[in-house]
């Protein structure tokens, strides 16, 4: 799995978790709704990590948290 994956799988499921929809999130965490449409629909694949911070604070959550799952445990080395 790509890392960009990942972080779009933990995003949806975030906000699944917390009955939060892309509006409220942006919202919550100061970014535009274009900005996080684009990342859960693959558009971007490289999210700054400010733009995660804003949006783990909009979530509740720590960038540990956000990244302490085992998804991203097993990610394989993006260069080959």
């Amino acid at each position: 799995m790509e890392t960009y994956v990942a972080v779009r799988n933990r995003l949806m499921a975030l906000c699944e978790m917390r009955k939060i929809s892309i509006h409220k999130l942006a919202m919550e965490s100061a970014v535009a709704p274009s900005t996080i449409k684009n990342i859960l629909y693959g558009k971007s694949v490289n999210p700054g990590i400010v733009t995660l911070k804003m949006l783990c604070d909009g979530l509740n959550v720590s960038l540990y948290e956000f990244f302490n799952t085992e998804e991203f445990r097993e990610l394989e080395q993006e260069i080959r």
